[in-house]
């Protein structure tokens, strides 16, 4: 908005809504139209159709390989997934701290332990292809720690990783301890693909304004997971489990939700601060779920429809769909992941999208530094005496 005297603070929408603070070649959230894309390719079609790795490799190199490269880039991020050993040595302990917390908060403390092992200097420091490196060492271990943390909290050893499995395969194959079917591992994929990256959300914020201080590239991730851990943000897909262990059976869907929507309550797994329309996120995982069949999809298909319905009676003209974590909750259920890994999982494929985010804009150094609104008592006032 216009103002009249330079440099003086502009009224903005609360949270920066819709606002913009930078250019980016990484992609796109069309909110109106129920679309998003990866650089110049719809996201979910790169979910349909790729790899993981080479949509890793198209965020961070700007294209997608062809197989010769696919192969290259596949086998340069799996010798990045083993631990190093003092990494390694103080998991246990980490694990204990965090016992109630668990394995994302843990990961905030293992990452910054990494980040130093490895050597990781200011952003400001290096230049591109040190940084590159450092990205790719972190989005590969990100992986690794997690699966580690979650497996001592629960007593178990952690599963060192296999350079022969791809990405999505090794995750739940150090998750488990056991080589998953290819029909869960291609689902968890597309998964992981689909929430790479989406727009300037606020851990995608998180990082990138960290890194506009030139920071080392484990704080801005710190930051990004910090962000994360929000149950507004990326803390809701067991959440909206709990939503369908709370309605428990179909006689029970229509007066719960009444209830919640007349009370104006949050149905976690409904509304996206973006989208308009139906999430092409949870379009997709819908038809994955749907793949899968039985009776937890029915139950949530079933909600689904009511939610839509009674909003529709209830509150005309306001319409609410179901976001990426309603129906990331049903699959991830369905491929035998832990509720308490959910969160996790979405950071293990985030951190590629905003290790990219964090190389775009280390290469712009300006600080990002913006004003504040104050709203306390009229200064300067005199300080009382004691």
């Amino acid at each position: 908005m216009p103002t009249t005297e330079r440099n003086a603070p502009i009224d903005v929408p609360r949270g920066l809504k819709g606002v913009v603070v930078t250019d980016t070649a990484l992609g796109d959230v069309r909110g109106l139209e129920g679309f998003y894309h990866y650089r110049q390719y719809s996201a979910v079609e790169l979910a349909e159709t790729r790899t993981f790795e080479d949509v890793w490799h198209l965020m961070f190199h700007g294209t997608l390989p062809d197989a010769a490269g696919r192969a290259a880039f596949t086998a340069r991020t799996a010798e990045l997934r083993r631990l190093p050993a003092d990494v390694r040595d103080a998991l246990p302990a980490i694990a204990r701290s965090c016992a109630l917390a668990g394995p994302l908060a843990g990961l905030r403390t293992a990452l910054s332990l990494a980040g130093a092992s490895a050597g990781f200097r200011p952003l400001y420091d290096i230049d591109a292809d040190r940084r590159r490196a450092d990205a790719l060492a972190a989005s590969a271990l990100v992986p690794t720690l997690l699966t580690a943390l979650h497996r001592l909290g629960q007593g178990l050893a952690p599963v060192e990783p296999r350079a022969d499995l791809p990405y999505a395969a090794n995750y739940l194959y150090m998750l488990t301890g056991q080589e998953p079917e290819p029909a869960r591992a291609r689902a968890i994929e597309r998964y992981l693909i689909s929430t790479i990256d989406h727009g300037f959300n606020a851990s995608t914020f998180t990082a990138r304004v960290i890194t506009s201080t030139g920071a080392d590239l484990a704080a801005c991730l710190v930051g990004a997971i910090g962000a994360l851990s929000g149950p507004l943000h990326g803390g809701a897909p067991s959440r909206a489990l709990d939503t369908l262990d709370a309605i428990g059976t179909p006689e029970r869907i229509d007066p719960w939700i009444r209830e919640r929507v007349l009370a104006g309550d949050r149905i976690m797994g409904f509304g996206h601060p973006v989208y308009r329309t139906e999430d092409p996120r949870s379009r997709m995982l819908k038809e994955i779920a749907r793949g899968f069949g039985g009776p937890l999809v029915d139950f949530a298909v079933q909600v689904e429809e009511r939610v839509e319905a009674i909003l529709a009676e209830l509150k005309p003209g306001r319409e609410l769909h179901t976001n990426v974590e309603f129906y990331a909750g049903v699959v991830m259920e369905l491929c035998g992941l832990p509720r308490e890994m959910f969160t996790p999982t979405f950071a293990s494929a985030r951190v590629v999208g905003w290790c990219a985010n964090i190389l775009e804009q280390a290469e712009d150094s300006k600080i990002i530094r913006p004003a504040a609104r104050y709203t306390g008592p009229p200064p300067p006032q005199p300080v009382p005496a004691i």
